[in-house]
């Protein structure tokens, strides 16, 4: 969704429904530049959230189903899903909240 309004070249983009697991992801991405502001509608229902596209996702995606993933295992599956070392992110669900590989890493936490 996110990535064809990007190749697309659209400004903005709707994601529906919502969650708090959506907002967070997105919350992540808009920390590392990769997106704009987000608007969050509530409609009574599952909600929708407005993103503002600023041209700089490559490629988004999610990896299903999910699977636990150690302090010792990011690194190997950072390297299997990331085209080279510096560039890109993973996002982990951990319990100290949503956040990339990177800093899951420094926080000593696995997800």
């Amino acid at each position: 969704n996110i990535v064809n309004a990007e190749k697309r070249g659209k400004r903005q983009v709707l994601v529906r429904p919502n969650s708090k697991v959506i907002i967070k992801f997105l919350q992540v991405m808009q920390k590392h530049g990769y997106i704009g502001d987000l608007e969050i509608v509530d409609d009574h229902r599952a909600g929708k959230v407005v993103v503002d596209l600023i041209g700089r996702i490559n490629k988004c995606g999610v990896i299903s189903p999910r699977f636990d993933v150690t302090l010792d295992g990011i690194e190997q599956i950072a390297s299997d899903l990331l085209p080279s070392r510096q560039f890109g992110h993973v996002v982990l669900t951990t319990p100290y909240g949503i956040m990339d590989h990177e800093e899951a890493r420094r926080k000593h936490t696995g997800g």
